[in-house]
């Protein structure tokens, strides 16, 4: 048997890829980004023909997974938390229409946030959809999941989420690996109506998805993933999620005394939580992110709600990552001997990588908007949010992907000018052109600055999709070709940009700027293959 070391993303595409794997689809975004990049080093996945590249944003790359399933293959789509957010249309109506080939939504959650927005967590899009949910414990489980989820999805004809969070997404095991399968053969469903809601198709297939909801059950109730651990110690029984069960392991050196109920598929597995909470005095959670399967436990109990101990009572932080010192302390077992005081750690907050073209684009704008101190800059989800930092301090916002367009036009429909958006160039086609639209439509006094470094830098150095054709998009959305700039920003075009910048932000209408220099991270590394963009 072949054993690999894997981190958590690379053992779930190297179970995607052994399971019969046809397509994957993914937009870049941490902790997610692995999964996809190790299918695309893959030599397997080469050999096999496996479609792998990157989608322009989230909702698209879960339309061409249902596709490739309609088709009768096996598709995977990957995504970190908040890009389940922009996918959440396909994916709950995807539940509706059913699976035809094996259909795996990966989603990594990242609770502290470490490079996200919020710690949003993915298990209560499985309410809204209805769907199955793998949560993995450990690497070993993040490979075994696709196969089981593959079959579980042909089997019910419905999408399977699958879990995992930054810890397990980005440590390393050893991982055995099981049996190859082959690809599906093309087959498209026979019910032709299957994939068309139009209401008088949808009612049924709602109707049907709750019927099968039961089976779902039995599923997570018989689950070699979900298991119930007896211990001669009732005064308290344990349930730990995902990850949580490895932490509640390594407190207990592997010898846990209490009942412990492992729970890494969903639905939550009713019977073996009657069955502890029966069996136990009082009952502590262990989940990775939300307070989940605790909210669901209350209040079901009646007069046993006060036997429950985890996130919501306080016993557990309310926020941010799980950890072995965090478990043991709920348990009041000793904690490790890790460093007790941080405080003495200096804070280092991120920057602007030396010689990013970003810094001299926002050294410009600064310039231009002092002649407009009463404008603001509107900015979005990328490198270059770190222009609100010193020393640019460059931004006024950063809400989610393509936000800075539509508010800066909505900021402007209020009378606020200039209003200005700042966008990287993969953000803007992955959910900023529907506002430039907008702003189009009205010729809203909006003037937005497209930093094209030719990459989707954040997250490594993927492919755009908007590498070369953003003038063109802009142009056939309807800008004014007079009003389609293109600058350079390196020092020496440093006044030639602010000339430009403060033109076109002093134009009473929609006009668009494209900062056009290579990310010197990316650039590095053409320049050792033989050269740059």
């Amino acid at each position: 048997m072949t054993t690999k070391l894997l981190l958590g993303d690379e053992a779930l595409a190297q179970g995607a890829l052994d399971a019969g794997l046809s397509g994957a689809y993914a937009y870049p975004g941490t902790p997610s980004t692995e999964i996809t990049e190790y299918i695309q080093r893959s030599v397997r996945a080469e050999n096999l023909d496996v479609h792998c590249r990157w989608s322009t944003n989230e909702k698209v790359a879960l339309e061409e997974a249902i596709g490739m399933s309609y088709a009768g293959k096996r598709a995977m789509v990957s995504m970190k938390h908040v890009g389940l957010n922009v996918a959440a249309d396909p994916f709950i109506n995807a539940a509706i229409a059913g699976a035809n080939g094996g259909l795996l939504v990966s989603v990594a959650d990242d609770p502290s946030m470490h490079s996200s927005q919020n710690e949003q967590d993915s298990r209560l899009y499985t309410d809204l959809a209805l769907v199955p949910c793998l949560e993995p414990s450990n690497q070993q489980e993040a490979y075994d999941a696709p196969a089981y989820a593959f079959d579980l999805s042909e089997q019910m004809n419905i999408p399977v989420l699958i879990r995992l969070t930054t810890r397990l997404a980005h440590s390393r095991s050893v991982v055995k690996l099981g049996q190859t399968r082959g690809k599906n053969k093309l087959a498209p469903p026979r019910d032709r109506n299957q994939y068309i809601l139009l209401p008088t198709n949808a009612r049924g297939s709602y109707l049907d998805l709750i019927a099968r909801q039961p089976q779902l059950l039995a599923e997570s109730e018989h689950s070699p993933f979900n298991r119930y651990e007896d211990g001669p110690d009732k005064t308290r029984g344990i349930i730990a999620s995902g990850i949580g069960y490895n932490y509640v392991q390594e407190v207990y050196n592997g010898a846990c005394t209490h009942p412990l109920l492992k729970i890494s598929q969903y639905p939550i597995p009713v019977k073996q939580v009657q069955r502890l909470f029966a069996e136990c005095e009082e009952v502590i959670l262990f989940e990775e992110g939300y307070p989940y399967i605790e909210a669901k436990i209350r209040g079901l109990l009646g007069d046993r709600d006060a036997t429950i101990r985890g996130r919501l009572d306080g016993t557990i932080t309310r926020t941010g990552e799980l950890n072995p010192d965090i478990v043991a302390r709920a348990l009041a077992l000793p904690q490790s001997d890790g460093l007790t005081n941080p405080s003495i750690l200096v804070p280092r907050p991120p920057a602007l990588c030396p010689g990013c073209p970003h810094a001299d684009t926002y050294r410009a704008l600064n310039a231009a908007m002092d002649r407009f101190p009463q404008g603001r800059v509107f900015s979005d989800i990328g490198c270059y949010t770190l222009g609100a930092l010193p020393p640019h301090e460059a931004i006024d916002t950063c809400i989610e992907m393509g936000a800075s367009i539509t508010m800066a036009k909505g900021a402007s429909d209020a009378g606020l000018a200039p209003a200005v958006a700042v966008i990287g160039d993969s953000t803007f086609t992955h959910s900023g052109m529907t506002g430039l639209l907008d702003c189009v439509a009205e010729d809203a006094h909006v003037t937005i600055i497209i930093l094209d470094n030719l990459t989707v830098a954040m997250t490594g150095g993927q492919e755009s999709n908007a590498t070369n054709r953003l003038a063109a998009i802009c142009s056939g959305l309807g800008v004014s070709k007079e009003h389609i700039k293109t600058i350079i920003p390196l020092p020496k075009h440093h006044d030639e940009n602010v000339r430009i910048i403060g033109e076109e932000i002093a134009y009473e209408g929609t006009s668009v700027i494209i900062a056009v220099r290579e990310c010197v991270q990316t650039l590095r590394r053409h320049a050792r293959k033989g050269g740059a963009k």
